[in-house]
């Protein structure tokens, strides 16, 4: 008997590289096929939502933009180190497609199926391409774009998937939208993995600062890193909010879906979240993000009419209050901005994505 064909998934350790790996896992193994997952010890704390099946396999990488000197210096060595041991793996074990999402620990499975001809694409998840992925996307039979449109490099085209999202948010998607009014309304806070802090410092004030008529009914879910949530969560409790404070909520679809209003940064895994679930949202831009890739992620949403962005320079406690009370106070407006929000998404990125993989496999035949 033929054995289950291999896809080999190489993905880099945040979330917004992650989340979009599993969900191409997911629908992956439903139709028939063996999927490995190759990233390092940073991607491997994401790897608790993939499938039992999934073979996780932490490869030898390395980045430039942390450690002193030397360990810059030996950089290319264990980057050369693990193409060369992937290399030896795929000869064993020959992938029909490798898939790379960006990230340092992306590089030995994409090089490796480079210099063995192996049919291989890249997903980028922002409208500026990354710098792994910048470099693999002249090398690889096709470049899948999560935003559009994404800064390509001259002569190569894109094909625009959209973001895949994982099973728990298309479960949710187009959920119905409850417009504010004078009950109970949810807002939830999300940072991402990286730059969250600006949000801890200002949001809890804004929202204390909102009309008493509007702040009695209004219970909030705020992700704050581990430093920040004592702090937080002895804000809000001594302005009398009803607050959830953790690093890290496992069911952000679910409270994202409850939800009246969403304040997050513009990561692509949670613009697609809230365009695919359909909420409005208050988006600001993390402004160290290479290349300004956060404020590309937004435009399609903030162009839509779905989103309102406030770029960190001019984000204040006085500005996110005034834009929180515009949504809440305006139940025709928010219910409008849902609509945009879905307009945006694209729930069938994965099975885009899948259809790329599919072409890719049968060329190989």
């Amino acid at each position: 008997m033929r054995p289950k064909p291999l896809l080999v998934i190489a993905a880099g350790g945040t979330g917004g590289h992650m989340f979009p790996a599993q969900a191409l896992a997911e629908v992956m193994l439903r139709k028939g096929w063996r999927v490995k997952l190759t990233t390092d010890a940073r991607g491997a704390r994401y790897t608790a939502g993939f499938p039992h099946t999934v073979e996780i396999e932490e490869v030898s990488s390395a980045t430039f933009a942390r450690g002193g000197a030397l360990a810059k210096l030996a950089v290319p060595f264990r980057i050369l180190g693990g193409v060369m041991s992937t290399m030896m793996r795929f000869r064993k074990d020959r992938p029909e497609v490798v898939v790379g999402f960006g990230g340092y620990p992306s590089i030995p499975s994409v090089g490796a199926a480079w210099l063995m001809k192996l049919p291989r694409m890249i997903h980028e998840q922002n409208g500026v391409l990354g710098r792994v992925n910048e470099k693999f996307a002249p090398r690889v039979d096709a470049v899948a774009c999560g935003t559009w449109p994404t800064e390509l490099p001259k002569g190569i085209e894109g094909a625009h998937t959209g973001n895949p999202v994982r099973g728990a948010v298309l479960e949710r998607a187009g959920a119905a939208y409850i417009s504010p009014g004078d009950y109970p309304m949810s807002i939830l806070v999300i940072g991402g993995s990286q730059g969250a802090r600006i949000l801890s410092d200002t949001v809890p004030g804004a929202i204390a600062a909102l009309p008493e008529g509007l702040l009695r009914n209004i219970r909030v879910s705020h992700q704050a890193r581990d430093e920040d949530g004592e702090r937080v969560s002895a804000f809000y409790a001594e302005a009398g909010i009803n607050a959830d404070v953790q690093p890290f909520f496992h069911d952000v679809p679910t409270r994202m879906s409850e939800a009246q209003l969403v304040i997050s940064r513009s990561g692509a895994s949670s613009v697609a979240d809230i365009s695919v679930i359909g909420r409005p949202s208050i988006l600001i831009p993390f402004a160290a993000a290479t290349g300004d890739h956060q404020t590309a992620n937004a435009r399609g949403l903030v162009d839509a009419g779905g989103a309102i962005l406030i770029p960190e320079s001019q984000l204040t406690k006085e500005s996110m209050t005034q834009q929180i009370s515009n949504i809440l106070t305006n139940p025709e407006g928010a219910l409008q901005m849902a609509r945009a929000a879905l307009s945006v998404g694209k729930p069938e990125a994965t099975q885009e994505l899948v259809a790329l993989v599919e072409m890719l496999a049968s060329k190989e035949e």
